[in-house]
């Protein structure tokens, strides 16, 4: 049974309980009702689905859509200089994120052998050694340095651009044209220029692949007739996306976390053998891909509530990684947690494609980080970390941290 609970106007975005809690009246919604009418800018009324069951059944049942060309898909926050939508966003060939079965079952088949746990597993020593590399590479800079820039971004960007076969010394100009393109309330035009500078990248990478391929995913791609240059362009947008903007941040975040809990992090340099559990559970704190968007086919009941056809319904996977329905004193950061069940991932037929590849980054990359700086701290005060809130993935812009020995 819901309890009264004012319909919140907008989606709450202020941290304002700490830099890796959910906003206050997120929680508080989700304690009183789990699936929240919303009342979005535009005037739209749609909804806010915070419960960890409600979320994890919502993202199961396709139809609640993927897809942004069946209506307009309302956005719950404020985007100043961006103009409100008036139609639906046109699809766009390959990026399958944004599809529902059979398309985007179709484009997805296509990449399920890429990442196979077994195939991400004979990635590994070679990830270590990345990882590595760049750590020997941090240790010779005088600190403070900026552990975003020096350590977090760079490591799943050269693990990323190796495994597509994307040039790493292009790296400049796709990381500032993803960036822009992940900010909320920048330009529309702005916005579209940098979409526009990387897929027109990407389309000439994946032309001159098919043409003549070599030995990367994009390659392997390529080789596919059944895919067209618009199709593999889009695909390969999302995984250079994905693949480098929510590990980054994860890393950078989760250092962050872990230096503001200084018993957590002293548990794991006694014990390395609990960094695979801390990365759950840190994936599940932090939940740093946070907000998604489902557009509702019909009238679907959900949690008690009937989320009417045509609902804009905003999904958060902070908020339901962090119910206490699911998980036992959810705000405690616990590397001793089995946080296995969280959402971080997703759910359902959109679940991340390379959730092993990622984990298997951040096992290597926090494992290499505290071995090798013992005495790693935060080089500003905690309350001065510029927090990327107006950024699409959470985490941090830059984390300036400091050390007086290293080790190998």
């Amino acid at each position: 049974m819901s309890q009264p609970v004012p319909v919140p106007h907008g989606l709450p975005m202020e941290r304002d309980a700490g830099p890796f809690d959910p906003p206050r009246d997120i929680t508080r919604l989700r304690a009183a009702r789990p699936v929240s009418p919303l009342v979005f800018p535009d005037g739209h009324e749609g909804w806010l689905v915070t419960g960890y069951d409600a979320v994890r059944r919502l993202m199961a049942d396709t139809r609640f859509s993927s897809r942004h060309d069946l209506d307009i898909v309302h956005v719950p926050y404020e985007t100043p200089g961006m103009p409100t939508p008036t139609e639906p966003s046109p699809e766009i060939p390959g990026l399958f994120i944004a599809m529902d079965p059979p398309d985007q079952t179709r484009l997805r088949r296509k990449l399920t052998g890429a990442f196979t746990v077994k195939r991400m597993k004979t990635l590994e020593e070679h990830i270590i050694d990345i990882v590595e590399r760049q750590l020997d590479e941090m240790a010779r800079l005088a600190p403070p340095v900026d552990l975003v820039k020096e350590f977090a971004l760079p490591v799943p960007s050269l693990v990323i651009c190796e495994l597509l076969g994307v040039p790493y010394e292009d790296r400049a100009s796709f990381q500032a044209n993803s960036a822009k393109f992940m900010e909320k309330e920048v330009a529309l035009d702005e916005k579209m220029a940098a979409y526009t500078g990387l897929t027109t990248y990407l389309a000439e990478l994946v032309t001159r692949k098919r043409a003549e391929p070599g030995d990367d995913i994009l390659s392997d791609l390529a080789r596919d007739d059944d895919l067209t240059i618009e199709e593999l362009t889009g695909i390969a947008f999302l995984l250079l996306l994905a693949g480098h903007e929510t590990t980054a941040n994860m890393l950078a975040l989760g250092t962050f976390a872990l230096l503001e809990h200084p018993e957590q992090q002293a548990e794991l340099r006694a014990d390395p053998g609990r960094i695979p559990d801390a990365v759950e559970e840190l994936l599940r704190y932090l939940s740093v891909a946070d907000i998604f968007y489902r557009y509702a086919t019909e009238d679907i009941e959900l949690g008690g509530e009937t989320i009417g056809k045509g609902s804009t319904v905003v999904v958060s996977l902070l908020a339901a990684n962090r119910d206490p329905r699911r998980f036992d004193d959810p705000d405690t950061l616990d590397v001793h947690r089995k946080a296995r069940g969280h959402l971080s991932f997703g759910h359902g037929v959109h679940q991340c494609l390379g959730q092993q590849l990622a984990r298997i980054e951040m096992r290597a990359g926090f494992d290499g980080l505290l071995r090798r700086f013992p005495t790693l701290e935060l080089a500003v005060p905690a309350g001065e970390v510029k927090l990327r809130t107006d950024m699409n993935i959470y985490g941090v812009h830059e984390l300036p941290v400091s050390w007086t020995e290293t080790a190998r």
